[in-house]
C-alpha cells in the first residue's frame, strides 16, 4: 500500500426515514467515471437501468432527456417513496489500480453497520449488490453464516432484530449476465420483500 492513496467514502449514507431495505454496494468508482454525485454514478453501471426495468419496464426511466446522465432528483424521490436506503460496505479504501473494479479494491475500513442500521429502525432487509460487498458484509456479522445464493437470502440476527440478508448479482457490466436476466433476479427480490 506504500504510495497508494487512501480514499474516504465520498457520499453520506442515503437513509430515508421509512427505509425498509438497505442496499449495500462496495465503493463508488473513481470520480472521473461519475455522471452524478450519488450512488452508482458510473454510466456504465446498470443499477439504475435494472431498477427502471423492474419498476417501470423502461431501462431508461432514470436517465435525463439527453440520455447521457442519470436524473439524481428523480432517483431520490423514487428511493424515498419506496423506502430504499443506500450505502456501501467500505468507508475507506485503497485502489490497487486506477479503475472501478472490485478486484483491485482493498478495504482499509468497513462501515459501522450497527450505526447505519440504528438510523433506519424499520429496516429488516439487507441486500448486497456484488461479490465484494457480500464477502465484506459477511465479515461484519457477529457469527459466521452461509453466504446466500444469488437472488436468495439467509436470516441473520443483529442486536436482537431478525433481518433477511439477500445477495444480488453485481450491476457492473463486467459481471457476465445480460441486463434483462439481472433485472429478473432483482424483480423477484423486490416482489418478495413487498416493494413491487
Amino acid at each position: 500500500m506504500i504510495g497508494l492513496q487512501k480514499e474516504i467514502h465520498p457520499f453520506e449514507p442515503f437513509l430515508p426515514e421509512k427505509a425498509k431495505v438497505l442496499m449495500l454496494g462496495s465503493f463508488p468508482p473513481p470520480m472521473a467515471k461519475w455522471k452524478m454525485d450519488f450512488y452508482y454514478p458510473n454510466f456504465q453501471n446498470d443499477m439504475w437501468r435494472i431498477v427502471g426495468l423492474v419498476f417501470f419496464n423502461d431501462k431508461d426511466h432514470f436517465l435525463k432527456n439527453d440520455k447521457t446522465t442519470f436524473d439524481k432528483q428523480r432517483l431520490i424521490a423514487f428511493l424515498n417513496e419506496k423506502g430504499i436506503a443506500l450505502y456501501d460496505v467500505a468507508f475507506e479504501i485503497v485502489r490497487l489500480r486506477d479503475n472501478a473494479s472490485d478486484n483491485f479494491l482493498e478495504i482499509v475500513q468497513p462501515i459501522d453497520l450497527y450505526a447505519v442500521l440504528a438510523k433506519i429502525p424499520l429496516c429488516r432487509t439487507l441486500v448486497t449488490t456484488g461479490e465484494k460487498a457480500t464477502d465484506t458484509l459477511c465479515s461484519l456479522l457477529p457469527i459466521k453464516i452461509k453466504k446466500p445464493s444469488i437472488g436468495c437470502f439467509e436470516k441473520i440476527e443483529l442486536k436482537g432484530k431478525i433481518y433477511r440478508f439477500y445477495r444480488m448479482p453485481s450491476s457492473s457490466r463486467a459481471y457476465p449476465k445480460p441486463l434483462l436476466e439481472k433485472a429478473e433476479i432483482y424483480k423477484h427480490f423486490f416482489v418478495e420483500i413487498g416493494l413491487r
